[in-house]
């Protein structure tokens, strides 16, 4: 058993990607709120960016500055650098090789997109553009697009060396909102099934997910009550993180998910992550 609980956000955004908060606005907010580690992960897909992705010529910037605040902060709060890196299959893989000039205490990967053939559409833009894609690239089937979409973390988990799976059921976003499929039919609890045996082979751990509670979409984090214990089942370390786009949500809706995560059976969690690596305390 670790130490004694230890609040503490690996999943933060900032003005260098989508966020709405500078570094350092995030930094005293964290201090404010009692987080003893802040672990800074802007969305990136090195040498390549989209629109909400870092641009490559201000990593140099972004981790300057992360590396200021750490000495002007030091004693109050421990900053890691990190980031949240895309898989994009022939593109770009969240993978340490990828991103070693730059020194980062740990990655999280992520799938964001899917991709066919025909096109490319976002499994988290808007409720919108969820719904179109499943129509347009498969006719409504739900059932292959969400397998398409757990195949992807598959062979990112495969191809990847990174440490912290981002929101693993991802395609649950806007489903209490605007749903297109039933999480409780048993095609899906399969993916869920099958999903926890290949993460607990990769080794690395993943996240409860409390962003889509800030942003209104979710009234509970991922991954679901249902993963969360297979999960455990599994031997999957996990890490609560608020996966933030402004300061004031770096740590929406902990207490929920610290009692999620003890429901599931979970007796620790991730609170620190840097090259010498998983750092435990209690829940």
């Amino acid at each position: 058993m670790g130490e004694k609980y230890i609040k503490s956000n690996l999943h933060t955004h900032s003005t260098f990607c989508d966020g709405k908060s500078t570094l350092e606005e995030n930094v005293i907010a964290a201090i404010q709120k009692g987080i003893k580690v802040l672990g800074f992960t802007s969305h990136s897909m090195y040498p390549f960016h989209t629109e909400s992705n870092m641009k490559p010529e201000n990593f140099a910037s972004y981790c300057e500055e992360i590396h200021r605040l750490q000495k002007k902060y030091k004693g109050q709060v421990s900053i890691r650098l990190g980031f949240e890196a895309d898989f994009i299959p022939g593109i770009t893989v969240p993978h340490h090789e990828n991103y070693s000039e730059f020194k980062p205490d740990y990655l999280i990967g992520s799938v964001h997109f899917i991709f066919q053939r025909a096109g490319i559409f976002g499994v988290d833009n808007t409720p919108e553009i969820w719904a179109e894609g499943a129509r347009k690239f498969y006719g409504g089937d739900m059932k292959a697009l969400i397998g398409d979409y757990f195949a992807l973390q598959k062979e990112m988990l495969d191809l990847g060396k990174f440490e912290l799976l981002g929101h693993p059921d991802l395609v649950r976003k806007f489903n209490e909102k605007f749903p297109l499929f039933d999480e409780n039919t048993g095609w899906y609890k399969d993916y869920l099934d099958d999903m926890a045996k290949a993460i607990s082979k990769w080794g690395g751990a993943t996240e409860i997910n409390t962003g889509a509670i800030s942003r209104k979409w979710l009234t509970k984090p991922y991954p679901s009550e249902y993963f969360l214990e297979k999960l455990h089942d599994a031997h999957v370390p996990v890490a609560i993180t608020a996966d933030a786009h402004a300061a004031e949500n770096l740590d929406c809706a902990f207490e929920q998910a610290r009692a999620l995560a003890k429901k599931a059976g979970y007796t620790e969690i991730i609170y620190d992550i840097d090259r010498t690596g998983f750092k435990f305390c209690e829940l």
